[in-house]
């Protein structure tokens, strides 16, 4: 038996179960009403968990079957609503942009909007994944879909997200 088998990492009050690991790693993502008030997505991309809000920043559209692609190296999920893209660890949008469109080839760099999505902290005890809610009082553009209104389908009731093969 390890030491952290023996005496595990003191959870916090803040800290919210979201599933065992083993089972998160096998869906690629799930989701979960947080402490009554807030749907997280949590996805696991290439060994990194990562917790944002389900709904998307632009029109409430639900991320959990986005895919994931990588823009500049870093990976985002991509709305399945209108494209938007949004990297999986600081919530930035992200969109092409054109330096000068005068001049030929067109050099096309992808740029941020800034922080669109609220993202949580992600923490891992002894398989179990916990997440804790990003309580900035800074306003964020995903805050919005955070309401009653639009939680009109249980999250039980969301499609599953099947990994492509």
């Amino acid at each position: 038996m390890s030491s952290e088998e023996e005496n595990p990492p003191a959870l916090s009050p803040d800290m919210h179960f979201i599933g065992k690991k083993a089972d998160i790693v096998k869906a690629g993502r799930v989701t979960k009403l947080v402490n009554g008030c807030r749907d997280v997505l949590v996805v696991y991309h290439q060994g990194e968990l990562y917790a944002m809000d389900l709904r998307c920043y632009h029109a409430g559209g639900l991320l959990h079957n986005g895919d994931i692609e990588e823009f500049n190296g870093r990976p985002c999920i991509v709305c399945p609503w209108h494209k938007y893209k949004i990297t999986l660890g600081e919530g930035e949008g992200l969109y092409q942009a054109v330096d000068n469109p005068t001049i030929r080839p067109l050099k096309i760099q992808w740029r941020s909007k800034g922080v669109k999505q609220r993202t949580h902290k992600v923490t891992e005890v002894s398989g179990d994944v916990y997440v804790t809610l990003n309580d900035s009082s800074e306003a964020i553009e995903s805050d919005v879909y955070q309401t009653e209104k639009y939680r009109t389908a249980s999250l039980d009731a969301l499609p599953k997200h099947k990994p492509k093969t």
